[in-house]
């Protein structure tokens, strides 16, 4: 067994889904005895951000020899350095997936806002912030102060300026380059009949968590009204679902037939071939910071459709969003009739389109040098 002691601390409280992608893709880049991951499973997020602090400070050793200190916001960092103060003297790095400050509830007065708090005094606690965005940044920051002012009878001042000094962007980096390219996969086939590929119809692909803040109300409204409307077209609804689903997916099935091709989550590897037949990725989000499953899609060979908010004008081009839900149906109305046009348009978008800047390769380098290595 090697003495060796590893100078960097990975904390993750929420070890699943984007969190978890983002730890693996890190730690493929480090030796073994680099780095230390402490973790605990994806769920019962609430549990893990009001009480991760206290359940990891009795498990990391209290003879060390770290540097570096990198974590999630889920984990009150604040909380963690009070109770051990051994780690204070780490390079500390804070990494916000999301943020509590703007982050969507059904109801306002519902909002628990120690989770916002416990953001903010991570943030006093760190030596550097980092968000997978510019909306995810600049929406903290913008709200760090309306959020403080919620408290009624004394005013903080000043912390936007505090910690506006420590914040960075660094993109989510993806790992493209495991997965397939259907641009690439297309130009060497063979026995293709290009005139037959145009006409097909076109395959529609929602990714996302089957929440209220994907908003998957809008995507059925649109979808029946494309139905309605008698236009060709085939649906897949995938992406992480839960034992209650939405209530806008009931009937759903009955209602679409045979042009619902996917319902529920698929395997890796079935969710990967479903993206290559795809044609359009669609989001309907009410929230949304980075959109992983967008850009793994796009990668992919499907044209994106996203609203006119949150990070989406951030990544993609003005034509690919929307602004209405009617605008919404009246592209996919246009397109649904015209496929062959649109796969034409299509291709021009990828000739203009960059991953580059957010891929693994070129962003790994990047986190690591912020770690010190």
């Amino acid at each position: 067994m090697s003495s060796v002691k590893p100078q960097i601390l990975i904390i993750e409280p929420f070890y699943g889904g984007s969190h978890k992608q983002l730890i693996d893709t890190l730690i493929e880049s480090l030796n073994l005895t680099d780095y230390e991951l402490f973790s605990l499973p994806a769920n019962k997020w609430h549990w893990r951000a009001r009480t991760s602090a206290l359940y990891f400070s009795q498990l990391i050793p209290p003879e060390h020899n770290y540097k570096v200190l990198f974590t999630s916001s889920v984990l009150s960092l604040a909380e963690l350095i009070g109770v051990r103060p051994d780690l204070v003297t780490c390079r500390k790095i804070v990494y916000f997936h999301e943020n509590q400050l703007v982050y969507p509830v059904r109801e306002v007065k519902k909002r628990d806002c120690q989770y916002g708090l416990n953001e903010i005094l991570s943030c006093f606690a760190a030596d550097i912030v980092l968000f997978n965005s510019n909306f995810n940044r600049n929406s903290f920051l913008d709200n760090v102060q309306p959020f403080l002012n919620i408290q009624p009878d004394f005013k903080l001042k000043h912390i936007r300026e505090k910690i506006e000094k420590k914040c960075e962007v660094l993109y989510f980096p993806i790992k493209f380059h495991a997965f397939p390219n259907k641009r690439r996969i297309v130009n060497v086939e063979v026995d293709v009949d290009v005139a037959n590929l145009e006409q097909e119809c076109l395959h529609l692909i929602w990714p996302h968590r089957w929440e209220h803040d994907k908003n998957p109300t809008l995507l059925v409204e649109v979808l029946l009204e494309l139905n309605k409307r008698q236009v060709n077209f085939k649906v897949t609804i995938c992406g992480e679902k839960f034992p209650k689903v939405p209530e806008a997916f009931e009937g759903i099935q009955e209602k679409l037939g045979a042009k619902l091709v996917n319902y529920g989550r698929l395997s890796r590897e079935k969710y990967i071939k479903t993206l290559l037949t795809g044609d359009i990725v669609i989001s309907t989000a009410d929230h949304e910071f980075y959109g992983v499953s967008m850009l793994e899609a796009t990668y992919c060979g499907c044209y994106p459709i996203a609203p006119n908010k949150l990070v989406y004008p951030e990544i993609y081009p003005k034509v690919n969003l929307y602004n209405t839900p009617n605008s919404l149906i009246k592209m996919l109305y246009n397109w649904c009739r015209y496929p062959g046009p649109f796969r034409r348009n299509r291709d021009k978008f990828f000739q203009s389109f960059s991953f580059d800047q957010y891929s693994a390769k070129h962003l790994v380098p990047r986190y690591l040098d912020k770690m010190g290595t």
